[in-house]
């Protein structure tokens, strides 16, 4: 049958539990605040059955927080039990979009953060935990339009597969489709990308322990793995991200000691690019980009290869501040138009709505992608008194994204009148 014969989902006013939220529980720990005093007074409604599920849920968030990613995720599959629709926060009283983010109950860091983008925005958020006991509500929840915020983890593909078969019948708009969503894994990834010309992306290939161990006693296993893999090489866990487990091994050693400390059966390997420029530094760049157009989210500046935003230096740093805020003002003109091309076929080959890569450029001026994906966080949590540029530059996402809403939301309406 053809997919516009399909009988659409039923919708119906949907019952949520409301919630605080990530945007401002996240906050408030960015900023120092204690949140134990908040854990302690809501462990104590749970263990006597008086909090509510919306409750439930923020007490599994501020445990991962905490640290406590263990009771936080046993927290979040007791309270999924009997509820799965969560509201966020809305600054309007009278919403003017009605947003369904359809989520897997995985740690809080393999979800879209969706709360950061739209906390300001005035559109109601409604957030769907999708797991594989339970179908697909009956009749969904109205919404004017939905989004996939689970990401292209393991534990997330049961859920993308329940929201694939269900997709088109969807009665909404529905963006970053499963389907898709599953082409940010790495060594997909890699072959979705490899042959754009200026752009560079190691090939990530995946290894199993038992190979490791191998290439370890001998450096020849690795050619045939690939023929362009040689030490140094890059490894990590499958799976993982934000840098967990991430080393750069330059030789047998090196990887066996690398081994002994990690438990993990699954790895992924990639030859190691040095990126350094002239000066011996690494920057590296986190573009987002939002129904096809490319935004800058940030630039991180440092010493060592391995950067992340947070072990770079820049709070203390002017000049690597001056840097980073000459790369938001110029980067339509600048990095954006440099690489046109590779980034407008970037955007036609990963297929997402939403989505951003971390990047940095190489010596001969190619992009060299580090990995792309729905779920790393875009926020305003930054000191303004540090960093000033940085809050209207994410406004710039914001509102292009609440925009971008509006308008699949609008197409629509249009097609269904």
């Amino acid at each position: 049958m053809h997919p516009d014969f399909y009988e659409p989902l039923a919708v119906a006013e949907p019952e949520c539990a409301d919630r605080i939220g990530m945007a401002r529980l996240a906050k408030l720990a960015f900023d120092g605040g204690d949140l134990r005093p908040m854990w302690r007074d809501l462990i104590a409604r749970l263990i006597d059955g008086t909090a509510d599920a919306g409750e439930g849920l923020d007490l599994s968030l501020i445990a991962q927080l905490l640290g406590d990613k263990q009771t936080g995720l046993a927290i979040q599959q007791d309270v999924l039990k009997s509820q799965r629709l969560f509201r966020s926060p809305c600054v309007a009283k009278q919403p003017r979009l009605r947003v369904l983010a359809l989520a897997a109950a995985t740690d809080m860091g393999s979800n879209t953060p969706i709360e950061f983008l739209l906390e300001q925005s005035g559109i109601d958020l409604m957030i769907l935990y999708v797991i594989p006991e339970f179908e697909l509500p009956v009749p969904l929840p109205d919404h004017d339009v939905a989004i996939v915020i689970a990401s292209d983890s393991e534990d997330c593909r049961a859920a993308l597969d329940q929201i694939d078969r269900a997709a088109v019948r969807w009665p909404r708009p529905l963006l970053n489709i499963p389907r898709q969503v599953c082409n940010l894994d790495r060594d997909k990834l890699y072959r979705l990308l490899a042959d754009i010309e200026g752009l560079v992306i190691p090939a990530t290939i995946a290894v199993a322990r038992g190979q490791l161990q191998e290439v370890s006693r001998s450096a020849g296993v690795l050619a045939g793995i690939a023929t362009e893999l040689a030490f140094p090489i890059v490894v990590r866990p499958r799976g993982s991200h934000a840098g967990v487990g991430l080393a750069k091994i330059d030789d047998g050693a090196a990887l066996e000691r690398y081994l002994s400390e990690r438990q993990e059966q699954e790895f992924f390997i990639s030859r190691f690019v040095d990126y350094s420029d002239e000066d011996g530094l690494f920057r590296k760049y986190r573009v987002v980009f939002v129904d096809g157009r490319a935004y800058a989210c940030h630039m991180a500046i440092a010493e060592r290869w391995d950067i992340w935003y947070l072990n770079a230096g820049m709070t203390a740093s002017a000049s690597k501040r001056l840097e980073e805020e000459t790369f938001m003002h110029t980067f339509d003109i600048g990095f954006a138009r440099r690489h046109q091309t590779v980034l407008a076929a970037l955007v036609e080959r990963v297929g997402l709505e939403y989505f951003m890569i971390d990047c940095a450029e190489t010596a001969d001026g190619s992009l060299l992608i580090f990995e792309a994906d729905n779920t790393a966080v875009v926020h305003n949590m930054d000191p303004p008194s540090v960093f000033p540029y940085k809050s209207p530059q994410m406004h710039k996402i914001f509102d292009a994204f609440a925009a971008m809403l509006e308008r699949r939301a609008r197409c629509g309406r249009e097609r269904a009148a």
